[in-house]
């Protein structure tokens, strides 16, 4: 009896092994990528890895040096946060990576915390070399710290905190990020910047009135408070109540703070509400390395820069944001604003 083309084809169909992708698969074209400084694609396909192998550290850690290697060293730091509250102690890299993040950052206390924590742990490990160099040079920048051990712990478990606010603020992620922000004001009363970080996410994730109220009843208290007003400009300038904006907005032109952050508010305000020429100043004034790197930094100098006349900076600055955030790049040019 002879067998049909139909049912021969049907038998082949059921040998037919259907191709899914490991995790290694997805980390190897991470690693070529990255090897070719095509950092983007590095990113996609490693946070394909991390889906299909969520057990396996190595691919988070990778991840992370990617991260690094574009100045994105809030999100490496959570990402490695994360690795070490997954898997402990056996991943002893983590410590070194974090405080080289941390150096990069100007956070230099908390660079020496992780390197000597690596340097304790690791014996002979890969980075021991560079660890002591690292060590050697945070060593001579060091500054007497009576802090008691206490104090530094608080200290360390706050930073903690204000990555990953941090990190999913930039991510645009507001949901976790008022969740995250919402146990710091609980733990942590003092640190006033975590309310107004928490009224501009509220603002984000639509709850506008909330949020103005909130900043409205803060203002209450302190008249002079920077961030009640930038937070409130903002607020009114994306509600298009202009005159109600320009209240606060004529207050931060007139405020030049010491402070490095505070810097970077009022020069983006005045960037929302067009004051592109003295924005400009403002943020040429700005010198702090974690500054300079931030998201808003690199979108509204951008923007200020385009709208004064100096388009070929504004596109560079515009392409370096968009390489570091790449949610950037899905937003429109600085010459649509």
């Amino acid at each position: 009896m002879t067998t049909s083309v139909k049912e021969t084809a049907a038998q082949q169909d059921t040998n037919i092994i259907p191709f899914l992708p490991s995790g290694t698969f997805y980390f190897t074209h991470g690693i070529q990528a990255f090897q070719k400084r095509r950092f983007s694609a590095a990113v996609k396909w490693l946070k394909k890895a991390i889906e299909a192998s969520p057990e396996e550290p190595l691919y988070q850690c990778q991840l992370s040096v990617v991260y690094t290697e574009v100045g994105s060293y809030h999100a490496a730091n959570q990402v490695l946060t994360e690795v070490l509250a997954d898997f402990g102690k056996e991943y002893v890299d983590c410590y070194y990576l974090m405080a080289n993040n941390y150096a990069h950052l100007g956070l230099l206390s908390d660079a020496k915390k992780y390197v000597d924590i690596y340097l304790e742990q690791s014996g002979d490990g890969e980075f021991e070399e560079a660890a002591n160099q690292l060590k050697e040079m945070l060593d001579s920048l060091e500054e007497d710290d009576d802090e008691d051990e206490w104090a530094f712990e608080d200290e360390d478990e706050l930073l903690i905190y204000q990555e990953t606010a941090f990190y999913h603020l930039e991510q645009e992620e507001w949901d976790q990020a008022l969740s995250v922000l919402h146990e710091m004001m609980d733990l942590f009363p003092e640190f006033k910047m975590a309310k107004h970080k928490y009224a501009y996410a509220l603002f984000m994730n639509g709850d506008t009135d909330e949020a103005i109220q909130f900043e409205e009843a803060n203002l209450q208290q302190d008249s002079a408070n920077i961030h009640s007003h930038v937070n409130l400009a903002t607020f009114l300038l994306e509600g298009k109540r202009t005159e109600e904006a320009n209240f606060h907005i004529e207050r931060l032109r007139n405020v030049f703070p010491m402070h490095e952050q505070q810097k970077l508010a009022v020069a983006e305000t005045l960037a929302r509400a067009g004051h592109y020429k003295e924005a400009v100043d403002r943020f040429r004034q700005l010198k702090d390395k974690q500054v300079v790197r931030r998201r808003v930094y690199y979108k509204w100098y951008s923007i200020s820069l385009y709208h004064t006349g100096n388009p070929s900076k504004s596109l560079q600055l515009w392409e370096k944001g968009c390489k570091q955030y790449p949610k950037m790049g899905e937003e429109d040019g600085p010459w649509q604003k």
